[in-house]
């Protein structure tokens, strides 16, 4: 006999027989899937139906358990429920905003005009009131007015009356000047700019280097003056120095010595920059000399 064996005895001793491959194994997953979505559907269900007042009553109840006596998040305003955004309801010290509001319509040339006109009567209203105290402690002259973009300008001299030479001190009769001044810009709320301006005589600033230094020392002292005797806030006001850059006569101009040696105290105007534009033709249509 043979010592070989057949391969159907092979498959009946000790050959293991092969294994039935499962074509139906994706049913399973199939069917854990529809589950999963069941389960899904069922949840979103759920939580779409809130219970106001058991909602209310589960806060309440989580806020007393672990606030402990302080404040907690959970006490917070009233949520998503009431119609809170989420951040206001993580945060609930975030700002409401309104929403947006249309803008106004954009005033006419016509309503310019008149906003333009209305300012150069106050301005017209502030210049009187400073001639009329002037007047009062016999100082008529020592002030000329005029109108600009920039607003009403009272224009000092700043002879020895004011500042001695090459001086930024304030003397005396300055300060009556000043105090003629004062009361109109108290009833205005207008911002108020000083200027000050040295003439073009080619002679010595000292002790100051130049006229910069000079021209912008003496408007912080009219600006001090205005902040203490006023007084005036000082948010109100500015100082700037234009040594000899800004004359109002050439230096050919005999009058350029005293002219150009000035301090200009700005009303500065209200308006938006392309109505200013129209300040300067009224004012000299007021009258404005």
């Amino acid at each position: 006999m043979s010592a070989r064996r057949s391969p159907a005895a092979r498959r009946r001793g000790g050959g293991h027989a092969e294994e039935h491959e499962n074509h139906e194994r994706w049913m399973v997953t199939y069917a854990d899937m529809l589950t999963l979505l069941l389960v899904l559907f069922i949840v979103l269900y759920a939580i779409s139906q809130v219970n106001t007042s058991k909602f209310s009553e589960l806060k309440s109840s989580l806020a007393s358990a672990f606030k402990n006596g302080q404040p907690s998040v959970l006490s917070g305003g009233s949520g998503i429920v009431n119609g809170d955004s989420a951040a206001q309801q993580a945060n609930p010290n975030l700002p409401v905003f309104s929403p947006v509001q249309p803008q106004a319509s954009k005033a006419t040339p016509a309503q310019d005009r008149q906003a333009a006109q209305r300012e150069v009567d106050e301005f017209k209203e502030i210049e009187a009131a400073i001639k009329v105290s002037l007047h009062k402690h016999g100082l008529d002259g020592n002030a000329e007015f005029s109108i600009d973009e920039r607003g009403l300008v009272v224009t000092v001299v700043t002879n020895e009356l004011v500042f001695s030479g090459n001086s930024a001190v304030l003397e005396p009769e300055g300060a009556v000047i000043l105090n003629a001044v004062l009361p109109p810009l108290r009833r205005v709320t207008n911002e108020v700019q000083v200027d000050g301006h040295t003439n073009q005589q080619n002679v010595s600033t000292a002790p100051y280097p130049s006229g910069w230094e000079l021209s912008s020392a003496r408007a912080s002292s009219v600006v001090r003056y205005l902040v203490t005797h006023g007084p005036i806030a000082a948010s109100r006001l500015s100082a700037a120095g234009f040594s000899d850059q800004r004359p109002l006569v050439p230096a050919s101009d005999p009058r350029s010595i005293t002219r150009n040696r000035r301090v200009d105290i700005v009303v500065l105007s209200k308006l938006p920059a392309g109505v200013r534009s129209q300040l300067p033709a009224l004012g000299k249509s007021a009258g404005n000399g």
